[in-house]
Parts: structure tokens; sequence; C-alpha cells
């Protein structure tokens, strides 16, 4: 199932930034359209002010598939590790469930992250005690870099599916 095209010029437009700025660091994010047919997650973490992370989340809409296995990106960009997410809920401030993935340079890569992978987090923290993944009940997807990896960052996506 197709989440999401990013060939499509409006497929990044329903996207917003949820960055460190929320607990008062200055790091900044975007999802933007690229006219070579993809979307770039592109910005810059900063460390200052307890800051430390930039992320982008798509809005809520049904996004689930009932059984899925794993969730497939396509994704090229300089060695950085970054964070898929997936919320069952329509919330702001909610559970996520997270997968690291890494990119290896500037070649396109589709990664394929099991379902069973994603761990449930709140607000950075592990929940031990949350309900393994319902890829049947994804609501909103996002994508973020952490993991204190100060600097400029751009990651290019072409899609986003649940295999």
């Amino acid at each position: 199932m197709l989440l999401f095209e990013f060939s499509v010029l409006t497929a990044a437009d329903d996207w917003v930034p949820i960055d460190d700025r929320v607990m008062g660091g200055i790091s900044r994010s975007r999802l933007r359209h690229d006219p070579a047919g993809h979307a770039v997650f592109e910005g810059e973490v900063s460390l200052e002010r307890n800051g430390g992370f930039a992320s982008v989340r798509s809005a809520p809409g049904a996004r689930g598939k009932e059984g899925a296995e794993a969730c497939l990106i396509d994704v090229r960009g300089a060695s950085k590790q970054y964070k898929l997410s997936l919320l069952t809920d329509d919330g702001f401030d909610s559970l996520h469930y997270q997968a690291s993935f890494a990119t290896a340079g500037a070649d396109w890569q589709t990664l394929r992250l099991p379902i069973a992978t994603f761990r449930a987090r709140f607000r950075g923290r592990d929940i031990l005690s949350a309900p393994p993944l319902d890829p049947g009940r994804i609501r909103q997807v996002g994508l973020m870099i952490a993991e204190r990896q100060a600097g400029p960052f751009a990651l290019d996506i072409k899609r986003i599916s649940l295999a």
C-alpha cells in the first residue's frame, strides 16, 4: 500500500515541522518537493538551548494496512541516522512508534523496516508498557533526525509504503 509518492508535486504540502523549538531549542526543518521528482527533508540541528532534534509529520489520514509486515522507504542522503515514526492517532503530542535507519550516500536505497522493529516512544522515551504497533491503525507518518547530529542535513525521499 503506497502511503506517499513524492514525485507528486503536492505530496509534501501537508507535512509540518515539529522541531526542538517546542521545548526551547532552535533547530529547524521542512519537507519540500524537489523538481527532480522527490521530496527533501532538510534543515539544521542545533544542540543549543537543550535542543537536538528536527522532525516533520504528515497530516492525519487513513494510512493503515491490516497485516502489513514492513514499511518501505526509498531514500538517499549523506551518512546520517534518521527515524521513521508511525502514529496510530491524530494527536499532536502522542505516542510514536519509531524505527531507525541510516543513509549511505548518493545512491537511492529501498529500506525495509519490519513492523516488529518499531518501538513505542513518547517525548523521546521508550514506553515499554505500550502494545505493539498495529499497522492497520496508522494515521500519521513522521521523519526525524536526532541523536546529537548537529549541523545541516538533507534526506531525499521518493516514496513511503507498507508491505
